[in-house]
């Protein structure tokens, strides 16, 4: 495995692997590497030959100087973690190699109302800020594949209109998300739960089955649903911020025409912010 932290580098490595005809895969990370990571590499090494991993902390995801400073930063842990999943590259830039004017995107980014919903419209500018660093990313490594998780179902949602709308040759392929034996999706926030919140955080989970099943047997309307999952939420000891029935290619409010459905959730608990999902065919 080798490990870069400039573009020049890295464009070395790709174009030489290039000339092999080698089929590179990207997965893009911030680091503080869980168990949900290195399930997206074991992925990767079934859509093509070469891996390459990117850990970068990106500061645009951040809306307060004091989460970006407290986000978790573990890297020798995580490069032994990628040697032990054969990763073939591991790239490492600074916030200067990432940002400079040479690496400026050269086609206008695209403007996705999708931004500044669900998500969005509780931590604005985030999605603006996942956008402009994958667009940077996606053109330093040139890959053939990108491999993301269904946990952050609405990034997964807006990387892949991004790759439509900015007319890239990648094929982007998304994973299961991984769970603890109670349900709890793996994420690096859940480190920021104490013994207490622990215990309640995999009720989150819970809960989105419980509205999986009721919208299988159409109990009540979708608002109704998302409404009554809410208040159970709040009773748990959660702090809601939203509980949404969308269509899952689009994530336009769901119908009853809907064929595959989203049901989506964000909500504090203590100092984490927990985000899950769960897909529904209605087929």
């Amino acid at each position: 495995m080798q490990t870069v932290a400039t573009v020049a580098a890295l464009r070395k490595l790709i174009d030489l692997w290039r000339k092999q005809d080698e089929r590179i895969v990207l997965v893009p990370t911030m680091g503080n590497l869980h168990a949900g990571h290195l399930a997206l590499i074991r992925h990767a090494h079934s859509c093509g030959s070469k891996i390459v991993c990117t850990i970068f902390v990106n500061s645009l995801q951040f809306d307060r100087k004091e989460d970006l400073a407290a986000y978790p930063r573990t890297p020798d842990e995580d490069l032994k973690a990628l040697e032990r999943e054969q990763t073939d590259l591991v790239f490492m830039p600074s916030h200067e190699e990432v940002y400079c004017e040479q690496n400026r995107i050269k086609k206008s980014m695209p403007d996705n109302p999708l931004n500044q919903q669900l998500c969005g419209a509780y931590r604005p500018g985030f999605f603006d800020g996942v956008v402009e660093v994958v667009a940077r990313l996606f053109y330093m490594t040139d890959p053939d594949v990108a491999v993301f998780g269904e946990k952050d179902y609405q990034q997964l949602v807006i990387i892949k209109q991004l790759v439509k709308d900015l007319d890239m040759a990648i094929q982007i392929e998304q994973v299961s998300t991984e769970r603890e034996k109670d349900g709890l999706a793996f994420s690096s926030r859940n480190g920021y739960l104490d013994r207490r919140e622990r215990a309640i955080a995999p009720q989150l989970y819970g809960e989105l089955r419980r509205v999986e099943h009721q919208v299988k047997k159409a109990q009540h309307t979708f608002a109704v649903l998302e409404s009554q999952a809410v208040e159970r939420l709040q009773q748990a000891g959660f702090r809601p911020d939203y509980v949404a029935i969308r269509d899952a290619a689009t994530l336009e409010p769901a119908s009853n025409e809907t064929r595959q459905i989203a049901i989506l959730a964000a909500a504090w608990l203590g100092k984490a912010r927990l985000i899950d999902n769960v897909l529904v065919s209605m087929a």
